[in-house]
């Protein structure tokens, strides 16, 4: 494992992680691996599969058959949930609604960490809740992003357009308003001692990209995979 060459992205649902995550891994040259999408996985793989929610160690077991790898034939490696894409279910408002109360579960925890461990270790930019903190706690940049609730859920309405969902995407904001709550009392959000906070209210995916972007080169300035860094 090489803690020093994955670049940690943690911020709340909304807050823009997925956009500068991808951005930066695309920069850089390493894969992308966006850890909420496998604990959407396993929620959208137990709500097909019509199991209780509440049953942590069924869960825990759902997880560890769930097979996830990064896809080495496109740059950058992005993730993959049983050989494939994952499907555009995944983002849908009951996923949304579930994710925390499935996420919150210890044996999935365990299970989707070691996992995420796995993938990361040959260097990564990795997003999420817990990346500088528990996932990778030795990254050597860590970025914490903040946004306001009303930009949040403006920036998931137009991710579920972008997906071919519905325009309006009725509910995100309430969706947005449960998670939160719900992972303030299972799982609270809380940036790394030495993670860099980035507010993107009212800014562009440009302008935060920038600031981050500047961090990654002060502090790793040869780069995740030995080699200086290249801007976009």
């Amino acid at each position: 494992m090489s803690p020093a060459r994955v670049i940690a992205i943690d911020g709340p649902a909304g807050s823009g992680k997925s956009t500068l995550a991808r951005r930066l891994a695309e920069a850089l040259g390493v894969p992308y691996v966006n850890t909420g999408l496998m604990y959407r996985a396993v929620t959208l793989e137990a709500l097909r599969k019509r199991l209780d929610l509440d049953d942590g160690p069924a869960l825990g077991a759902l997880a560890r058959r769930m097979r996830f790898d990064l896809n080495s034939k496109v740059v950058p490696g992005v993730l993959l949930v049983e050989g494939k894409p994952p499907p555009p279910e995944i983002a849908s408002a009951e996923v949304e609604l579930h994710v925390s109360r499935v996420s919150a579960h210890p044996e999935v925890r365990a299970v989707l960490r070691a996992e995420q461990r796995r993938l990361g270790e040959g260097g990564a930019v990795m997003e999420g809740r817990d990346i500088g903190t528990v996932v990778f706690p030795d990254a050597a940049v860590k970025v914490f992003l903040l946004a306001e609730p009303a930009e949040r859920a403006a920036r998931r309405i137009r991710e579920r357009a972008e997906a071919g969902g519905a325009p309006e995407a009725p509910g995100v904001a309430e969706a947005l308003a449960a998670r939160d709550e719900q992972d303030a009392r299972v799982n609270p959000l809380l940036p790394a001692a030495d993670a860099v906070p980035v507010e993107t209210t009212g800014k562009d995916a440009d302008a935060v990209f920038r600031e981050a972007f500047s961090l990654v080169e002060e502090r790793l300035p040869e780069g995740p995979g030995g080699r200086p860094g290249e801007g976009s």
